[in-house]
Order: C-alpha cells, then structure tokens, then sequence
C-alpha cells in the first residue's frame, strides 16, 4: 500500500480559533448627565408642549383679527390714522363705507394731544411682538415652578427612587440635571418658540397688508433686530434672576411628605406677615416681590413714561452691565447654589413617600 502524496498537515486549513483576535472596539462614554438631562425631556413633555400651545392661541387670534378686518380698513385702525394726522384738541369726523357703497357710518370723535412722534409709532408696531414675548416668558415660569414642584417629590411618591439609586448615577447629577431642565433647556426651548411664533405675526401681517391695503402702520419698518435681541436679553435675565426660586421649590420637593407647592408657598408668606405684625417692617415681602418681579428694573433702563403715547421699547434700554454688577444677582446665585447642596443632601437621605 503506497503513501499518501501529501500529509494531512499540508491540506487543513487554520480555523478561526488560530487567526489573532482582533482589538476590542473602544468603549463609547456612558454620559450620565446627557442621559439624565434626557431623562428630564422624556418624563416632563410640559417644557416643549406648554409654550407650544400659547404659541398656538397667538397664532389663531392673529389669523382671526387679520380676517375679521375687511379691506384693511377696520374702524380702530381708521380711528388711530385720524389721531396720528388731527391737530390737537380738533373735532375730527370719521366715515366708513361697505364695499358697495350703500352704507355709511360716520363718527365724530375729539382728537386731544400731539400726534405720535416716529418713535412711539415705531413702539406701537413693536407693541405686539413684545407681548407675545412677555406670554411665552410668563408661561415659561409656571412651567418650572410646576417642573420644579415635583422634580424630587414625584420620584419619592411612586417609589422609582429605590430604581434611579440603584444605577450608577450619582445625587449631584441628578439634582444638577433637574436645575437644569427650567434654567437652561425650558429659556431655550421657550426663546426658539416664541421668536418663530413672531416670525409667523410678521409674515401674517405682512400677507394682510398685501392683501387688503395699506393701515395706519403700514409704513412704519417693524424693529425685529431688537426685538430679536430684547426677546433673547430678556429669557437670560429672568432664568438667572429666578435661579434662587427655582432651587428653594427644588430643595422643597425633596423635603416634603406632601403638598410641596404649600409648603414652598406658606413659610415665606407667614414670615413675611409675622415680620409685619411684630416689627412693622417689610423686608422679608420687599425681598420675595424683587426676586419675583424686579428684574426688570436691574436689567433694562425703565424710561419715564410720556404723557401721550406708550413708552419706547428697544434695544436701547438694555444695560447688561448693570444687571451683571447687581449685589441681588450674585447674592441670588450663592443662595441658589446653596439650596441644591441641600436638595443633594436630601435626595441621598430621603426615603419614598
């Protein structure tokens, strides 16, 4: 019996346990705060669907006033284009007829005080825009008092804190993930919201011009750059000047048993009155009312209001460097800071309700 022709070495082949292995992929961060500032987004939708519906509203009533004014001639536009041309304290008669001409109504009203300087003209275009800015901020605001209300409260309640401690997260990222949902993502979400709904009044009031003729303002330019720019001022200012409320209702979810929003509500308002009854002082009131409603008056430069007309609102009563020298926004900041050490400490010691 011959040999083989060759060996069984010569015709296996390696397998895939002999070829070298190849390097491991490198590990991917796990980026706890990303994911838990994501976290935020997913359980609380309130801070992207809030402004969204106020936007909504905006819209629809400027969509109605624009098609209840026909031809562009509505009796409040008609009346605002005689007080902008009547000389003061003049009798001035006002006619307006139906598209056929076979009504008229005329009425006579009494012009009082100069017409509007360029100015307050250009105020009363911006006059709009600004209010629309001033509801998205107020409405920004509630968001986060309520957001904040239950930030620490509600994972105590449905006892999914004994879950979220079992990862490897820790108390400081997530108290810092939940300060920064109303601080940081709720100002910009609202900010992007509220200058696409002006975006859409303008383009609204643009088509309505075009389409039934010329109004009293027509002819006046819309400052969008600074209402732009106030609109942005405005969103940083409060979420720094509300960063102390935002950080008490916080700590204050973390510590009640129930009802946070009472116990976030009545201590500061007893003392408040306690302070009141027993020195007659008003310190403590003066200080909740400027942390709540004073930051315009460190921030912007309130013009004296004229005798006829409405104040002018621009980019030019802005002073950033006043609001960042105010004693009240750092003092405001440090207490800020202090209470979400407490709202850490609290979140590593408190047990579900």
């Amino acid at each position: 019996m011959s040999a083989p022709s060759s060996s069984m070495g010569d015709t296996m082949t390696d397998t895939p346990f002999d070829r070298p292995a190849s390097p491991p992929a490198p590990a991917r961060p796990v980026r706890p705060f990303f994911w838990s500032v994501r976290r935020e987004l997913w359980e609380n939708p309130a801070i992207w669907i809030a402004p969204l519906a106020v936007a909504a509203l905006v819209i629809v009533g400027a969509c109605v006033a624009a098609l209840s004014t026909h031809g562009g001639k509505s009796v409040h536009r008609t009346v605002a284009t005689a007080a902008q041309t009547a000389p003061p304290s003049q009798t001035t008669t006002i006619s307006q007829s139906t598209p056929d001409g076979g009504v008229t109504v005329q009425k006579v009203i009494k012009v009082e005080g100069p017409p509007p300087t360029p100015e307050q003209r250009r105020a009363m275009v911006a006059l709009p825009f600004y209010m629309v800015t001033a509801a998205m901020l107020v409405t920004m605001f509630l968001v986060a008092v309520f957001y904040c209300l239950g930030g620490l409260f509600n994972e105590r309640r449905d006892r999914s804190i004994l879950f979220w401690k079992s990862l490897p997260v820790g108390n400081l990222t997530t108290v810092l993930a939940k300060i920064v949902a109303p601080m940081v993502i709720l100002p910009a979400v609202t900010l992007a919201i509220a200058l696409a709904t002006e975006v859409t009044l303008y383009a609204i009031g643009a088509l309505a011009f075009a389409t039934h003729g010329q109004g009293a303002d027509a002819d006046v330019p819309v400052p969008f750059a600074d209402i732009v720019a106030v609109a942005a001022y405005s969103t940083v200012v409060l979420s720094l000047w509300w960063a102390p409320v935002y950080a008490w209702l916080l700590m204050v979810s973390g510590w009640a048993k129930r009802a946070p929003f009472l116990w976030a509500v009545l201590p500061p308002l007893g003392l408040a009155v306690a302070e009141r009854i027993a020195f007659g002082t008003t310190y403590l009131g003066r200080l909740i009312q400027s942390r709540l409603t004073g930051a315009g008056e460190t921030a912007f430069v309130v013009p004296k209001p004229p005798a006829h007309g409405i104040p002018s609102i621009g980019i030019e009563q802005i002073d950033a460097a006043k609001f960042v020298s105010s004693p009240g926004l750092w003092l405001g900041l440090l207490a800020a800071a202090g209470m979400i050490a407490v709202a850490v400490w609290m979140r590593r010691r408190r047990e579900p309700i």
